[in-house]
């Protein structure tokens, strides 16, 4: 049996181990470095679902035992550090002023900057410390990745897959700010950067990632592509859905935060495919005004849910969470398929 919580114990271990040495290596350079270190620690440390380490974890036990497996568990531990580059870049890019109820990097560092007095813009000073932050994570990405100690055929197979997950994500997150640039409404669009942002970089990405290191067979990597996709597009979906209707208690987002940002998802251009002139027209006015208030945000939610575009969301959702499990085929080791079955529920019916 497969217990997730002790990888995840295992996976924060190896994560808080890494930072202490960098930020010894760090040190070295003067003690006003400090910040850099002490921010990548907690952005990491400090919240998030260990998500994608899970999901490489069960794709090296789809073929292997837990025996020997120390240097998946770290080699599964650097992606967390590349997706908090991914999430610091992407609250830069958005202009989001929180991440998991607390200040962004961008918005910690401008603080940081008006509390020392410092001279320039505080903006400024702040944006380009984040992206900082966010590059030391990607270089720490791939050096906690090559001294994660595999054989030599294993960390070659895991290398590929590594480097196209991190190709991927850039790509997706451009085209993400290429389709809001364009501010076209279309689905295709909209599914197009859930599959290159999140879907394959989440889920069909990490579990690859896995099985490639264990050898997986074709017919693993077949099984392992078929529960990936479909459940990473789900998992977007519900990410969508929470962007405009998650308790911000439990997003650490404000409410509406993603019609603020402007986002193109699969929800907001099925809401305009089915407006009225009146709702359609209330959709372009409001999204993408920062200025936007709860009374606004809250208009543009029932303009959603009135075209049916949240119901035609949700069951989008629970038809590729469906079509996800019904991949699981006996190709992949029974414990890693009991798993992925539990974890298509936790990423497709979750309020965070």
């Amino acid at each position: 049996m497969i217990d997730l919580a002790a990888v995840i114990s295992r996976v924060d271990a190896e994560l808080a181990r890494f930072f202490d040495g960098r930020r010894a290596r760090l040190s070295e350079l003067g003690d006003d470095l400090a910040p850099l270190a002490d921010t990548a620690r907690h952005f990491v440390l400090d919240g998030g679902k260990r998500l994608r380490p899970m999901f490489a974890y069960c794709g090296w036990r789809c073929v292997r035992s837990g025996d020997g497996d120390a240097p998946m568990v770290e080699a599964a531990a650097s992606l967390e550090l590349l997706h908090g580059c991914a999430l610091i870049h992407d609250d830069v890019m958005d202009g989001s002023s929180t991440r998991r109820g607390r200040p962004s990097v961008h918005a910690g560092f401008t603080a940081i900057h008006r509390a020392g007095g410092f001279t320039g813009d505080p903006q400024v000073f702040g944006t380009a410390a984040a992206i900082v932050v966010g590059d030391l994570l990607l270089t720490w990405a791939d050096a906690m990745f090559a001294g994660a100690g595999f054989a030599e055929a294993d960390g070659r197979r895991a290398r590929g897959v590594y480097d196209d997950m991190r190709q991927q994500v850039m790509a997706g997150q451009y085209l993400d700010m290429l389709v809001q640039a364009r501010g076209d409404f279309s689905v295709d669009d909209a599914l197009r950067v859930a599959r290159y942002k999140t879907s394959k970089y989440t889920i069909e990405g990490p579990l690859q990632f896995g099985a490639a290191a264990a050898g997986a067979p074709p017919e693993v990597v077949e099984a392992i592509s078929g529960y990936g996709l479909p459940l990473g597009e789900a998992f977007q979906l519900r990410d969508d859905v929470l962007g405009v209707f998650g308790d911000p208690g439990r997003t650490g987002k404000p409410i509406g935060d993603d019609l603020r940002e402007g986002k193109r998802t699969m929800l907001v251009a099925l809401a305009m495919q089915a407006a009225t002139p009146a709702q359609a027209s209330l959709l372009r006015t409001g999204l993408g005004n920062r200025d936007l208030d709860d009374a606004g945000a809250a208009a543009l939610c029932e303009v959603i849910v009135a075209t049916g575009a949240l119901d035609r969301v949700e069951a989008r959702i629970a038809e590729r969470a469906d079509q996800a499990r019904a991949a699981l085929t006996p190709a992949i080791a029974t414990d890693a398929r009991d798993v992925l079955d539990s974890l298509a529920v936790l990423a497709t019916e979750r309020h965070t």
